[in-house]
């Protein structure tokens, strides 16, 4: 019998990130109900239900791809987010199917503390070594998330539309070096 893909738990200096599970329902509800979270992603609070269909298609994705998102928790095990790979699949003009999207959502009381960049540069070095490209879309008002996007290397595309809206779309190629100091444990 083939088990499923577990996410590995990659650790910073600062951060832990392991693959969703069950527990972290509550503290990703609690997340995506604060207009700090979602204004730049949606405009909308998350209700608790569809919080626990994002989280198991976060588990799901592992199975399916290999690959997938994590939960960044604190050194006190406090949730500050959740990032990495998702094959979302979305109705974006032009699309953004040929390769994985790359997303970053953080609690508000985690903004503007390097949390992403730490998490990112972790995701993206377990990534690098894996898959080719990625692509991540942004809304246009939201520069502190476009200003990192660039420090991560992803360019800028296209300007696109997603659910009516403009959405821009950057692109980055796998960067082949030494990753930063990370442990990947599984």
């Amino acid at each position: 019998m083939q088990t499923s893909p577990a996410a590995p738990t990659l650790t910073t200096a600062r951060l832990t990130l392991t693959g969703h599970a069950a527990p972290d329902l509550d503290d990703c509800a609690a997340m995506w109900s604060d207009p700090r979270v979602y204004a730049m992603i949606g405009g909308q609070p998350r209700s608790r239900e569809d919080v626990w269909i994002r989280l198991l298609r976060a588990i799901g994705q592992w199975t399916l791809f290999r690959y997938g998102s994590w939960v960044a928790r604190d050194a006190a095990g406090r949730l500050i987010g959740e990032l990495g790979l998702i094959e979302a699949r979305r109705a974006v003009v032009p699309s953004i199917d040929a390769c994985p999207e790359v997303g970053w959502t953080l609690t508000g009381d985690a903004h503007g503390q390097g949390y992403a960049s730490e998490a990112l540069a972790a995701i993206l070095a377990w990534t690098d070594a894996r898959i080719p490209a990625t692509t991540c879309i942004i809304d246009p008002a939201n520069a502190p998330s476009i200003r990192l996007a660039e420090r991560l290397g992803y360019g800028l595309r296209t300007t696109g539309v997603y659910r009516d809206a403009p959405i821009l779309i950057f692109d980055r190629t796998a960067r082949r070096t030494d990753p930063p100091s990370i442990t990947a444990v599984r």
